[in-house]
């Protein structure tokens, strides 16, 4: 007679290694759900004021930069789409989400839905004249339409609706999300937007179509020998990417009250680069806890080192390059692959012996 040990254990051994491999990210989820009231009673300053209120803001900056990156990790880590147009969608939300709500006077969730269909449009642009070519040619075009959208609006032609250079300045905030009202709210939209974004990107890459647009990654011809239709699953990648950061980029108006023509930025687009090569390409999380490294690093070199403090990040972003060449979490990965769960332990062992 056949045993069923193996039948009745799998439940345990799931619930196992599911703690197993979501257990570090639930801890971490919980130490941000109570960082406004550790910092209070750290410095015994009352939870919307002083030093916890001024986290507050640096961890929701870390929050919508997460979100952004992670979109672009979606483009260029798991379907290996280089672009340098990537601000183009960050931007144009930030953009929307302040002209529907201050020219058009929309409800939010009106100007929400008109940030979604914003960038599923420009997805499908971009998508149908940029998808032919490949490579760094591809990458070039989508800088070509960002540069457009920014000098569009720096154009003083359209200044009643983009303030030109000044950019758009005063958006109306609902006051129920208003983070000048109540910053410790804000700050939990921040957080659950970041989950929410991470878990359905999470779904995405684990689905059949991620597995096909990493098959694509690795092998774009094989995948069209098999009988992919590539140009559908690029056209997908960068819809959802598209739609990703621009959502985080109407949240980003939303925390700053305006939109300036530097989210349209070249340098808008590097930042989302170095947050995924830093976190990991290709790892979702990665390109999350890149984005914690870069604002908060950025926030410590700028008041330690003053206007030095660009020409130290960029030595710190070479070494982490050169000996952490997969990122943190991709190397973690690796070398967890390779020795096991105790990876880091035998590697540190076989550096000192």
């Amino acid at each position: 007679m056949e045993s069923t040990a193996p039948t009745t254990q799998r439940p345990v051994l799931a619930r196992a290694g599911w703690l197993q491999r979501d257990g570090l990210l639930l801890a971490a989820l919980a130490v941000l759900a109570l960082f406004p009231f550790i910092t209070s009673l750290l410095s015994g300053e009352a939870v919307d004021q002083g030093a916890p209120k001024f986290f507050q803001g640096l961890l929701i900056q870390m929050f919508i930069f997460a979100v952004y990156a992670m979109s672009y990790d979606l483009l260029m880590g798991y379907t290996g789409i280089l672009s340098f147009g990537h601000a183009l969608f960050f931007g144009s939300g930030a953009y929307m989400m302040g002209i529907a709500l201050k020219h058009l006077q929309w409800p939010l969730l009106g100007a929400v839905g008109l940030v979604i269909v914003v960038a599923i449009v420009q997805s499908l642009i971009i998508g149908v004249l940029s998808l032919r070519v490949h490579g760094v040619y591809f990458a070039m075009v989508t800088l070509a339409f960002a540069q457009v959208a920014f000098l569009l609006a720096t154009a003083t032609d359209f200044r009643q609706w983009t303030g030109a250079e000044d950019g758009l300045q005063g958006i109306p905030v609902p006051a129920l999300v208003s983070p000048t009202d109540n910053r410790l709210r804000f700050y939990y939209l921040a957080l659950v937007f970041m989950v929410i974004m991470y878990l359905l990107a999470r779904r995405i890459v684990n689905s059949p179509t991620g597995r096909v647009l990493v098959a694509i990654r690795e092998n774009e011809n094989r995948a069209t020998m098999i009988g992919y239709n590539v140009f559908v699953f690029k056209m997908i990648a960068v819809i959802l990417a598209g739609v990703f950061a621009a959502l985080a980029g109407s949240l980003n108006a939303l925390w700053n009250l305006n939109a300036t023509p530097t989210v349209l930025g070249l340098d808008m687009t590097i930042e989302a680069l170095l947050m995924t090569i830093i976190g990991g390409v290709g790892t979702l999380i990665g390109p999350m806890l890149g984005s914690g490294v870069l604002t908060i690093l950025g926030y410590w070199l700028n008041a330690t080192f003053g206007r030095n403090w660009l020409l130290i990040l960029g030595v710190i972003y070479v070494l982490l390059v050169l000996f952490l060449p997969y990122g943190l979490v991709g190397t973690w990965r690796r070398q967890s692959a390779r020795f096991g769960p105790g990876g880091w332990r035998e590697l540190l062992r076989r550096t000192r012996s």
